[in-house]
């Protein structure tokens, strides 16, 4: 029971900070100001209006007692209302109105119903308060087929202190809850750019100009991951510079050999041995790729069809179909992201004849299907495959001629981007690569 409560509670509640703690703040003021309009309505307003509206049912009453038993005196008795109590008092054989005039959920119909019903009987009384702007107008049916008809002030059936009452205590509660929506807003500001700052470190970005704000947890929080983030960077550049300098001082010792190798007599030798130095330079080659996947190229808009375009003319095969173009743009890393989906469609077409690549678009994700019909891949190796320096069997090597690395650098390039790699069979019998993008 409490189980499903709970649950309940945090679906209801807003999920960002923002709007909870407002609702932490403004919440106490609201069910305050509602309890004192409560209290304040129940114990005074209502007690005080029915007083008043006793009261003046009670001088209707007296002026109708006083017609009745003394009709010679109605001048002077208007004339002394009409002046002491601005009273306009009106009698004749008038049309009592069949229709009501009456405003059902008005507390000072209400009232003045109860009050005049109690007094005057049944169907002995009709009234309106909304026919004029600042006066009542009630009519009393007399036994002789008369109406007595009053104009009254509408001071003195309601008293005027409520809407008083209800602006000051409403207009500070507004001013309250908006001076606590700027100071929130500067409070959420700074946790708000320390997460775009961390998802923007990654997806492979370089933050440079985050600078630390707010109070002095955030400012801790955001000073850390400043730090962290120079950490790794400098953690990665290194990564990449050590083995810039591995490649480069072993290729010229393997060029030295390409050349000794070149002067030998023994062809036969000298060509295998030269096809074991062509291997060593291309694993260089794969680890140097594979160290540069964190490059420090900045995020730009790419659009998707122009960059598969740019691939097709790339590869200039009739065998790679690309269909369903759709104008998409998201932001990335162009060249990054050009490399990994060159790396699968050349899986693909060394081992399959046909690469089909197929594009769908959601409310926030792009889907790019990049299937071929090779071989394939059994399933319980789709984890493993993404391993660096993994390699399969003979019937299908991913990177045949590499060492491994090549489906590592498309998932650590994906990744990156916040996106997602899931391997599949394809529906030509081959290997289905599905690319799942935010844009």
């Amino acid at each position: 029971m409490f189980s499903g409560l709970n649950k309940l509670v945090k679906y209801i509640l807003p999920k960002r900070l923002f709007y909870r703690a407002l609702i932490i703040v403004a919440a106490p003021t609201i069910i305050l100001q509602l309890i004192i309009t409560i209290v304040f309505y129940d114990s005074i307003w209502i007690k005080a209006n029915k007083n008043i509206t006793r009261s003046l049912v009670s001088q209707l009453k007296a002026v109708q007692e006083v017609y009745q038993n003394d009709k010679k005196n109605l001048e002077f008795l208007t004339d002394s209302y009409r002046n002491n109590f601005n009273f306009e008092i009106g009698v004749g054989d008038y049309d009592f109105p069949t229709y009501t005039g009456e405003r059902r959920f008005s507390p000072m119909d209400r009232s003045l119903r109860r009050e005049l019903k109690s007094t005057f009987g049944n169907n002995n009384y009709w009234f309106n308060t909304s026919k004029f702007k600042k006066a009542v107008e009630i009519k009393i049916k007399l036994d002789n087929n008369e109406v007595l008809e009053f104009l009254i002030p509408k001071e003195m059936v309601s008293t005027s202190s409520v809407r008083l009452f209800v602006l000051w205590t409403t207009l500070p509660s507004l001013i309250l809850i908006v001076i606590a929506l700027i100071f929130l807003k500067n409070q959420t500001r700074p946790l708000v750019k320390l997460a775009k700052a961390a998802e923007k470190f990654g997806k492979g970005d370089y933050v440079n100009d985050f600078r630390a704000s707010g109070a002095l947890e955030i400012r801790k929080a955001a000073y850390e991951f400043s730090r962290m983030a120079k950490r790794i960077n400098r953690h990665l550049n290194q990564r990449s510079e050590m083995l810039s300098g591995i490649s480069h001082d072993l290729r010229t010792p393997l060029t030295r050999l390409k050349l000794q190798l070149a002067m030998l007599k023994q062809k036969d030798l000298s060509e295998n041995m030269s096809k074991d130095i062509d291997e060593m330079e291309k694993m260089l080659n794969d680890y140097l790729q594979f160290a540069k996947t964190q490059t420090q190229e900045k995020t730009s808009q790419i659009n998707l069809e122009n960059l598969f375009e740019s691939i097709k003319n790339n590869f200039r095969n009739k065998n790679l179909i690309i269909s369903n173009f759709q104008n998409i743009v998201l932001e990335g890393r162009s060249s990054a992201l050009k490399r990994s989906f060159e790396n699968v469609i050349q899986n693909g077409l060394t081992y399959g004849k046909n690469v089909y690549i197929n594009i769908k678009q959601t409310s926030n994700l792009v889907l790019i299907f990049i299937e071929d019909d090779g071989p394939g891949v059994p399933e319980d190796q789709y984890r493993n495959i993404f391993k660096p320096f993994f390699r399969l069997d003979k019937s299908r090597s991913l990177n045949q001629s590499g060492v491994g690395l090549g489906l590592a650098i498309v998932e650590d390039i994906i990744n990156s981007h916040g996106g997602n790699v899931q391997l599949g069979k394809s529906k030509f019998n081959g290997l289905q690569v599905k690319i799942s993008l935010p844009f």
